[in-house]
């Protein structure tokens, strides 16, 4: 789309976004009559952002530069904020390479290294957020129907409308919307894309999300905890691998129709997911959210349609697999570009699955938990070879750097005060 298009439809600028280490999506923007410039040569951008906290606090220095540049691909008018378009970013070093740490660079290049194995990923998110009508950082339910129920989508029918409409707009298929089960909470579910446009799109729902919910004069969280002691958001993810054109989920011999490589995909996910919390449930809330009998998948354990088991294997339709465990604090280019890590080394090394769970693993003597706080994911991490060698030196470093900065800065904390700190920078 070329700038004088852009005029004509009323766009003035371009936010440029990129997610940061702490799950934070940052942005530059361009006024449209710079967007040509932009995208040939950049906009600057320090790389310390690799280095932020949730907080804004920083644990890097300021030396150096880096090109931000919009790929215009995926250019979107956001119907929620006139006057504005949006485009999601890679970041270049000023040599014109594809900066170490840029988390969407990251999952393009894994997303093509899995295509060299021959194997495709299509991928979706389920997203859930809370809706505030309190006074400044208050958290106050915007509904107060029961969890699930139709009275909640009466009493916010305009404003779920609005959300609808505005993502419709913009070219998003969703594919069901619903009351979820904390209060003023609630979920959307968006179509399987390939995993670069999955996670593009998740930035974008958000964001447009959180755009409409300020022009009700709402406030929107998609915080792993909102209330301490209640239920709070997670941000699943739906995957499925493919290999010419056949869902390797499905039509084969192993359980649940599951081909070989498909089984050994899911199994590399499985064996790696206490390592792959550092990036999927990367915050020090995700930990007072991922407890056993919520729905969270607090086990190291997979099976059919069992919403406790961490792997959720759903087998009607399309055959996938939903990862529970993950939330909303996480950065979904690193998130994604994780599972298609883990999931290609699976079929590369011939993994295998357990017996699947069909009940609710914290019920079971012997089912192995998931890390119980940040500390334990991060040491989970640092000793995964795939990730680490997939991830590189510098990323990994950032990371490990953010989440140890992230655990010093609310160590001691009650959980009502961890929530409080962090609740409204997701």
């Amino acid at each position: 789309m070329d700038s004088a298009n852009l005029t004509a439809r009323g766009v003035l600028a371009v936010a440029v976004t990129w997610v940061d280490n702490s799950g934070v999506t940052r942005v530059k923007a361009a006024p449209v009559g710079v967007l040509p410039n932009a995208v040939a040569n950049g906009i600057g951008a320090s790389p310390t952002f690799d280095r932020f906290v949730f907080d804004d606090s920083v644990t890097g220095g300021p030396i150096g530069d880096l090109r931000l540049k919009p790929d215009v691909s995926k250019l979107t008018v956001l119907a929620a904020q006139p006057g504005w378009a949006w485009a999601p970013a890679v970041r270049y070093d000023q040599d014109g390479n594809v900066h170490p740490g840029d988390s969407r660079g990251l999952l393009i290049r894994v997303a093509d290294e899995l295509a060299e194995q021959g194997v495709s990923a299509r991928a979706a998110f389920e997203i859930e957020w809370c809706v505030s009508k309190g006074e400044g950082d208050e958290f106050v339910p915007a509904c107060s129907g029961p969890a699930y129920g139709m009275i909640r989508l009466t009493e916010l029918g305009g404003y779920l409308h609005d959300v609808l409409d505005a993502l419709a707009t913009q070219g998003i298929h969703v594919e069901q919307i619903h009351p979820e089960y904390a209060p003023g909470q609630y979920e959307l579910s968006i179509a399987h894309q390939d995993p670069v446009t999955a996670a593009d799109h998740l930035v974008l729902v958000r964001e447009t999300i959180r755009a409409v919910s300020m022009n009700h004069g709402l406030r929107a969280t998609f915080a792993p905890k909102v209330v301490a002691g209640g239920v709070g958001n997670g941000c699943h993810v739906h995957l499925s691998a493919w290999r010419d054109g056949e869902n390797l989920m499905g039509g084969g011999n192993g359980t649940f129709g599951l081909t070989v490589d498909g089984a050994s995909f899911i199994g590399g996910i499985l064996n790696r997911l206490p390592a792959l919390l550092a990036l999927g449930a990367p915050s020090v809330p995700s930990y007072l959210r991922l407890v056993p009998s919520h729905w969270a998948g607090a086990f190291v354990a997979w099976g059919l349609e069992n919403r406790e088991a961490a792997l959720r294997f759903i087998k009607a339709g399309s055959p996938n697999i939903e990862i529970k465990c993950f939330d909303g604090s996480a950065n979904p280019y690193l998130a994604m570009a994780g599972l298609l890590a883990a999931g290609g080394a699976g079929i590369a090394e011939g993994a295998s699955l357990p017996e699947p769970v069909d009940t609710d693993p914290a019920t079971l003597a012997g089912s192995i938990p998931l890390p119980g706080h940040l500390g334990a994911a991060v040491e989970a991490f640092e000793a995964e070879p795939t990730l680490l060698a997939t991830l590189g030196v510098e990323l990994v470093d950032a990371i490990t750097s953010v989440r140890n900065n992230e655990i010093r800065l609310l160590d001691g904390l009650t959980p009502e005060e961890i929530v409080t700190r962090s609740r409204w920078s997701y």
